[in-house]
């Protein structure tokens, strides 16, 4: 395969996955809140949560189907443009897969149909268990997949054969695979980043319906439980974040020089805040905390930070790339943090469901997590280059050599048109489903056991006395 061809496969397998990593963090962090929201109408028999968790299942459906249908072309993918790297890392990558197939795809599709269609048809208790057999299965299914790709950042337990069409990597170690030095730490981060996915979908039409006084009292429910997920979630991801940042900087310290912008030894490992790089003249200009990284990594300012140049150029990624994507993350994820912060000072004083401007940020606010996992994960790709499985096999050797230019501009496009339809749908059903809201018959209690009749009686003489 020409560079050509190599940079198109590139941009499509990035497309693709860039798209399908919209909608497994939104899955997983409403399995989440669902199983939060349904524990709760069983603690407390209150209508009012089976209200909030049957709607939220309607929407969780609807991110799991686009997650699973975008989530297949992946796997094509593997084989038509990257043939090579399946041969070299078939026995590991495929491992993996199969654990995801076997402990996430068969846990979540065994329960899925009883979560979406049991409500009134199995006992409550079997019906939950359910809920939280499908939320453990979305996690499943990260776990798997973050172990696959970690093992491609910071290979273990394995050794290389020669095999029928060359080198291969063979597993030594399963676990050694699966605990391999920074599997742990991303999935954390990844899960936690999947969490305020779900719980910031759940504040954003919160805070919308507060905003067009409907469905208020479904609407306040909603919202001061995806704030409860979202405050925890954040804090999390603070602590994981600097574990996984340290990591890099001990397992990847090319991937941490570009995230920094650090170029030379004789440079004062600034901790940059915002910035620009200037790979050419190996300078990077913008604002930040001087010896910062030592402060940040190891706790003090005079610890040093292995630079860019300590490898030779070839073997540096694109560090513009790399370093603006990684600040992306974490300004939005600093954000996330100032709005939450101040959603629950507004909730302590019990002004937030009518302070309009912090609701209108709430609205914008699903739009935060998916910046930092987008960005995240491509300041991880981006910065593990030219290396697709690092120090083994670099990206221009991992390619399908009989697959030229020509075809992979076609697939971009033919796959370009059909996710653009998906996502079309997906929003056009998303829309539909918030306009519809939630439905009043789901109230369960014994408000709605009351004879009609009765009800009738009730409300004509209320229009009697308002008379």
């Amino acid at each position: 395969m020409d560079e050509l061809a190599v940079t198109l496969a590139r941009i499509q397998f990035g497309f693709t996955a860039g798209f399908h990593y919209l909608f497994p963090p939104l899955s997983i962090g409403l399995g989440v809140f669902l199983v939060m929201a349904e524990g709760i109408y069983l603690k407390t028999k209150n209508p009012l949560w089976h209200q909030v968790a049957r709607f939220w299942t309607k929407i969780f459906a609807l991110t799991f189907a686009v997650g699973v249908a975008t989530g297949i072309v992946l796997e094509f993918e593997f084989g038509t443009n990257w043939a090579t790297y399946s041969r070299y890392v078939g026995d590991v990558f495929g491992s993996a897969l199969a654990a995801e197939g076997i402990f996430a795809f068969f846990l979540e599709s065994g329960f899925l149909a009883i979560l979406l269609f049991g409500w009134d048809k199995v006992p409550a208790w079997l019906h939950y268990l359910s809920t939280l057999m499908v939320a453990l299965g979305a996690h499943f299914s990260a776990v798997w997949i973050v172990v696959a790709n970690s093992w491609m950042q910071t290979p273990a337990g394995y050794h290389i054969v020669d095999g029928p069409f060359g080198k291969r990597a063979e597993i030594t170690d399963f676990w050694a695979m699966v605990f391999n030095p920074s599997s742990m730490e991303r999935l954390s981060h990844v899960l936690f980043g999947a969490w305020l996915a779900g719980a910031c979908l759940v504040l954003s039409v919160s805070a919308w319906y507060l905003l067009k006084k409907r469905h208020m009292v479904f609407a306040r429910a909603s919202l001061k439980l995806g704030l409860l997920l979202t405050a925890l979630a954040c804090f999390l991801q603070l602590f994981t974040g600097h574990l996984s940042a340290v990591g890099v900087a001990k397992n990847q310290p090319v991937k941490f020089a570009a995230m920094e912008g650090h170029f030379k030894v004789t440079d004062p490992s600034t901790l940059y805040l915002i910035g620009i790089v200037d790979a050419k003249n190996e300078t990077t200009y913008g604002i930040g905390l001087k010896h910062g990284l030592g402060l940040f990594l190891h706790g003090d300012p005079d610890v040093t930070v292995a630079p860019l140049e300590s490898v030779p150029r070839s073997e540096w990624p694109n560090v513009q790339a790399v370093f603006q994507t990684y600040h992306l993350m974490v300004i939005a994820g600093s954000l996330l943090v100032l709005l939450t912060l101040s959603s629950l000072f507004y909730l302590a004083r019990g002004k937030l469901y009518e302070t309009r401007w912090i609701l209108w940020c709430l609205v914008f606010s699903v739009l935060l997590p998916q910046i930092a996992n987008e960005c995240g994960w491509m300041a991880a790709e981006i910065g593990r280059q030219p290396w697709i499985v690092q120090g083994m096999l670099k990206t221009q050797d991992a390619v399908s050599i009989n697959v030229s230019a020509g075809h992979v501009i076609f697939s971009l496009i033919f796959f370009g048109a059909i996710y653009l339809m998906l996502l079309y749908t997906f929003l056009f059903l998303m829309n539909s489903k918030i306009q519809h809201g939630p439905d009043p018959e789901e109230m369960k209690g014994p408000i709605m056991d009351i004879p009609k009749q009765l009800r009738s009686a009730l409300k004509e003489r209320g229009k009697r006395a308002d008379e």
